[in-house]
């Protein structure tokens, strides 16, 4: 129910937000352009710039959603997600890489590699005897850290241009994005949801920890590392289409588990509330200025999204610290 529930809103915010824009048309003028009918400025307008922005959008928030939730619940933490581990600063730093030093590898090639590149130097600086999730939260950070700091000294060294091109990806933005971003995430979604149906059943038995696991049949270490995998690659594919949107891998599965109370972040769910979350600060980064009165300008997705985001990692953190304190 929560799944159909989160979707339905989620057509609606598209809805909506197709009608809106510099140049804002009306329900009916939008059904007439998606069929075919209509001026062609209006066709033009929601054909090829809204629509599939709205796609892009979804796609890239479902794509987060479900990795965090799939992370966490396999690291059995919720704060191990893409966005703490370093997973997206590791790919910001190898597409800003190839956009300032003018690299012949595309920039979502270059970020899918640097996230995975990350993932796995932080599965081989965390393991000792196992994984342990504060550890890896702990190797997550620091490496997060590092290439953060690589991107700043990119970043300085640039050309002014340069940095501006750079710094707009870096934001997370879903502005001049196409059907040409369309395609591939569609692809990687598909291939990467269906490798986690595949593993579903490891990921039920790996939240009842690693000694009962291997009870019910589980192979412990093959089973986490083709869902981490999982994760890392849909957390890459949306990094690579969108750039790095905060907080929505960290935000979905929470807001998922709650809706849904289940034990455990549910992935399908967190992917249903990541599209919708994503839709929606899109479109209020789209309308949130023009409509209080200010000039027509629009804010970043990402700048969204770290607004809804950060007050509630800091809210796990303060349940965190509550537990260990008891």
């Amino acid at each position: 129910m929560v799944v159909v529930v989160a979707l339905a809103l989620t057509v609606v915010v598209a809805c909506l937000a197709l009608t809106q824009g510099d140049f804002p048309l009306s329900v009916g003028e939008v059904v007439t352009a998606l069929t075919g009918g209509g001026d062609p400025s209006g066709q033009y307008v929601v054909r090829e710039l809204r629509l599939p922005r709205i796609l892009v959008g979804a796609l890239v928030g479902a794509a987060f959603g479900m990795s965090g939730a799939v992370s966490s619940a396999v690291l059995r933490n919720p704060l191990a997600t893409p966005d703490i581990l370093g997973v997206t600063a590791g790919a910001s730093t190898a597409a800003v890489a190839v956009i300032l030093l003018g690299l012949s590898t595309s920039v979502p090639l270059a970020a899918i590699g640097g996230g995975v590149l990350v993932a796995l130097l932080v599965a081989a600086l965390s393991w000792r005897d196992g994984f342990s999730g504060p550890r890896l939260v702990l190797v997550g950070i620091g490496l997060g850290a590092a290439a953060s700091a690589s991107t700043s000294y990119l970043l300085v060294r640039a050309e002014i241009t340069d940095a501006q091109r750079a710094v707009l990806w870096l934001t997370g933005s879903l502005n001049g994005r196409g059907w040409a971003e369309v395609r591939p995430l569609v692809v990687a979604v598909v291939v990467l949801t269906l490798l986690a149906a595949v593993l579903s059943r490891s990921l039920i038995t790996l939240r009842l920890g690693d000694e009962l696991a291997r009870s019910l049949g589980t192979r412990v270490a093959l089973a986490r590392a083709g869902l981490v995998l999982v994760a890392v690659g849909l957390a890459a594919a949306a990094t690579a289409a969108a750039g790095p949107i905060v907080f929505v891998a960290l935000v979905s599965p929470q807001i998922a588990l709650r809706l849904a109370r289940t034990p455990g972040p549910p992935p399908v769910t967190s992917a249903a509330v990541g599209a919708l979350l994503v839709v929606a600060a899109d479109l209020v980064g789209r309308t949130a200025i023009p409509m209080l009165g200010g000039p027509p300008a629009q804010l970043p997705v990402g700048a969204v999204t770290a607004i809804v985001g950060a007050p509630v990692l800091l809210a796990l953190l303060r349940r965190s610290a509550r537990g260990r304190v008891r």
